[in-house]
């Protein structure tokens, strides 16, 4: 079984109601991991309180990417690689895709900035 990361563009066609079948199979597998960034990203999405406990319970049950100061690290020089390359990467997409790194995992996404980061780092996509 292969780790999914699920990218915030991702989630967002999910939970309106687009047919991921890679998402929908992994989340029955439990084989999808959350960076924490992306827990942020989405519940900055909703301003209902009833959503926001909704979605933060959902979020709670998915197994967490472990994050210390050496990811952060790692994000950084992943950003100046990335740099070299004439890619601006943010720090967000950075701490996404280092996250699949260190899981050695998938991504899910529908960012083209992953397809080209890909390019020139050993980044899988779905």
């Amino acid at each position: 079984m292969n780790v999914l990361v699920v990218d915030t563009s991702s989630w967002i066609s999910f939970f309106s109601g687009k047919n991921i079948p890679e998402l929908e199979v992994a989340l029955q597998e439990g084989r999808i991991h959350l960076p924490p960034i992306v827990a942020a990203e989405l519940m900055s999405g909703t301003h209902d309180s009833n959503e926001q406990k909704k979605l933060g319970d959902f979020l709670r049950d998915l197994p967490l990417c472990a994050v210390g100061l050496d990811h952060w690290l790692r994000v950084g020089v992943l950003r100046a690689k990335a740099r070299s390359q004439k890619l601006k990467l943010s720090s967000p997409d950075a701490h996404i895709a280092q996250c699949t790194l260190d899981l050695s995992g998938y991504l899910l996404t529908e960012d083209k900035i992953f397809e080209r980061l890909s390019d020139f780092i050993p980044l899988r996509l779905v």
